[in-house]
């Protein structure tokens, strides 16, 4: 039998000062943004900072691209102390060693990216010899102790901010575009701020790609925890995007850490007014605080849950399963992507109602459509209309999974379960202990020619396997309700656990489904989106995952919608254009905000295709490491775009750049002409 559940500890860092907050140790999680104001427009910069810090934002960040924008920063800390607000602030800091020196003077905290300071970046190909490589590292050594030894002795933080799409050509030729590769571009800053005995660091391994971010960050923490280090974390996912899709995105690689036990201090890149960030990281803070256990990580148990489990951390290796024929075209498990199920509320008895519903849907949803109908089989009476529901949904929805509350099973009659359109899976909760309900399913649904879908303790899993394996029938499998004060990603990584000691290659269902304990703490719809997100993307990126059912939305088409945008954050399917959208800051060269949305307007059907929307050029050829094309602001009005890292096209004028863009994805033979939507009556 095994032990309940694994609590997540979380990783004790050291404790770091930014002005009066303190980061690290056994502080809150501090939630922070970062003004998209001109940081020369000293009014604008102070008013936004002011309704940052109203929000609950804790600490504010500011760029400094260059030395005007760093004076700036003095006045904007008079003002700011006028109001009488004390915030903390963080001159970002990127080409320019000089801005760093002048914005130290007035700020609690310098971020530098390790990729960017000191370093021009050619995306060259070449090779360093040992000698060569020293030799940068000793420039590196020259350029960064001058920030270091102020730093020092002025108080400040420094924060090593790595980002996946901007490491120097040095580390790239070395190490690759890799999560190693990001961890050894921020050893190579720590390890000279900790030759001048600096230590006030926090660290940060941010990426476009969930996955990439949170392989990054645990790398960091293990290597970190090896080399007798303990930084604070600030964890991010860089250029998330905007509205339900930037949610998505944080929230998968955000919280997939936090539930780790990892990260001290949060921000959630939205390409929208930066107040909007504030609540969502707020929702990730509070949930992790909640969850994490007293005590802390030891050297051996960094990721407990997945050494039980035989979970890889530090790279993504997809579970194998069998596979259940759903359709011609649709394969549940195996190496096909995860399938979406989408729960209907209507009652068996009303065929036509669910029927003209699930048409709609899927009329108007081509390319991401119901592929599983789930219905809650209610009690015999229902029983009549589920031939009648079956009959009119032929050819709607490749099957229909019954949640066969009453045991039912053997009153339902095959007529073809799985030749027939749609085809059948029938569910049942086992009940704890309970392996005679088990046995009757599994039996039952092998002789009436139906599959079967279970859900399941971890713990009864692993006593009842060998019965499970000589019952003929691989059922689908998922977790029955959590246990109080257990998030359902812990119980899902037991379930794991006990699948992989079985050797049971049972589909996983990934099923979203409100606690008691949730409903006062998860009553709006944007709570109830963090939590899918979380708990799908965290099993998802452990390489789990064969089905997913959002059944928490308001409507099936709501429920279809956030499931395929769940599936897409994290990279398990592709149904519409993947953007990577930059969330603005005074750097900025053109409205992003209006602009993104009116990219998204005109490419936001082409389905396989990223396209990278930035506002500047210090991190755009970088981030747009996994975009097929790019957006860039190159001049103020002015655009550049991009094919992969290449630029082939300069100076375009705002006003045409939308049709440039569209011009060079049909170059490449990318586009797709918009499906149009048929009226509905």
């Amino acid at each position: 039998m095994t032990s309940s559940p694994s609590p997540i500890y979380r990783w004790k860092t050291r404790e770091v000062h930014i002005g009066d907050i303190r980061v690290g140790a056994d502080n809150p999680i501090r939630v922070q943004s970062m003004t998209t104001t001109d940081t020369k427009d000293v009014e604008a910069t102070v008013q936004q900072a002011l309704q940052l810090a109203e929000a609950g934002c804790e600490i504010v960040r500011i760029t400094a691209p260059n030395l005007r924008a760093a004076q700036a920063l003095e006045d904007i800390r008079k003002e700011l102390h006028r109001h009488k607000c004390d915030v903390p602030l963080v001159a970002d800091i990127h080409f320019l060693p000089q801005a760093a020196m002048e914005a130290v003077e007035h700020v609690e905290k310098v971020r530098v990216n390790p990729g960017n300071y000191a370093d021009r970046k050619k995306f060259q190909i070449r090779e360093y010899t040992d000698v060569q490589y020293n030799e940068e590292l000793d420039r590196l050594h020259e350029a960064f102790s001058p920030l270091v030894l102020r730093c020092k002795e002025l108080g400040r933080t420094l924060r090593i901010g790595t980002n996946h799409g901007s490491l120097s050509d040095r580390i790239l030729n070395r190490y690759g575009d890799t999560p190693k590769g990001m961890i050894e571009s921020a050893l190579e800053f720590i390890r000279i701020a900790e030759s001048h005995s600096f230590h006030d660091i926090i660290l940060s391994m941010k990426a476009s790609n969930p996955k990439v971010m949170i392989e990054a960050y645990r790398l960091a923490a293990q290597e970190m925890m090896q080399a007798g280090m303990n930084y604070p974390l600030h964890l991010g996912v860089t250029e998330a995007g905007d509205g339900e899709d930037g949610r998505i995105k944080s929230t998968i690689g955000i919280g997939s850490l936090l539930m780790d036990g990892l990260g001290d201090t949060i921000r959630v890149s939205l390409t929208e007014n930066p107040v909007n960030e504030i609540p969502v990281a707020q929702q990730l803070a509070k949930l992790a605080q909640n969850l994490w256990a007293e005590g802390e990580h030891t050297k051996s148990e960094l990721f407990p849950q997945h050494q039980k489990a035989g979970i890889s951390p530090f790279e993504y290796t997809r579970h194998p399963t069998e596979t259940l024929t759903l359709s011609e075209e649709v394969t549940l498990g195996g190496e096909y992507p995860p399938r979406v199920i989408v729960p209907i509320g209507q009652p068996i008895s009303n065929p036509q109602e669910i029927t003209n519903q699930v048409a709609q849907i899927q009329s108007n949803n081509k390319e991401a459509p119901i592929e599983t109908l789930l219905l809650t089989l209610r009690g015999e009476e229902e029983l009549p209309h589920l031939d009648t529901l079956r009959e009119t949904l032929a050819g709607a929805v490749p099957a229909l999974l019954l949640d066969d509350t009453k045991g039912l099973i053997d009153q339902i009659t095959p007529d073809n379960a799985l030749t027939a359109s749609p085809t059948l899976i029938l569910h049942r909760d086992i009940p704890s202990g309970d392996k005679d309900t088990l046995l009757s399913h599994l039996q039952t649904a092998k002789s009436q020619g139906f599959h079967a879908s279970i859900g399941i303790a971890a713990q009864d899993l692993n006593r009842f396997a060998g019965d499970i394996l000589t019952a003929g029938t691989i059922p689908m499998v998922t977790l029955t309700n959590a246990s109080p004060g257990i998030h359902p990603i812990s119980e899902y990584r037991e379930l794991f656990t006990a699948i992989q000691q079985v050797h049971l290659l049972s589909p996983i269902w990934i099923r979203n489904t409100l606690q008691d304990r949730y409903e006062k703490e998860l009553a709006d719809p944007t709570s109830k989106l963090i939590d899918a997100a979380l708990l799908s993307g965290a099993v998802l990126c452990d390489g789990f995952g064969n089905s997913i059912s959002v059944e928490t939305a308001a409507t099936p088409d709501q429920a279809r919608h956030q499931a395929y945008n769940i599936l897409q954050g994290v990279r398990s399917r592709n149904f519409k254009t993947e953007f990577v959208a930059c969330p603005s800051c005074g750097r900025t060269l053109f409205d992003l905000e209006t602009t993104t949305q009116k990219v998204r307007e005109h490419t936001g059907h082409l389905s396989g295709v990223t396209i990278a929307v930035m506002g500047c050029i210090v991190n755009g050829p970088g981030e747009m490491a996994d975009a097929d094309f790019g957006y860039v602001g190159g001049a103020p009005g002015k655009i550049n775009l991009y094919v992969g890292k290449d630029c082939v096209k300069t100076g375009i004028p705002e006003e045409e750049a939308v049709d440039r863009l569209i011009d060079l994805i049909k170059e490449h033979d990318l586009w797709q002409e918009p499906k149009l939507i048929p009226a509905t009556a």
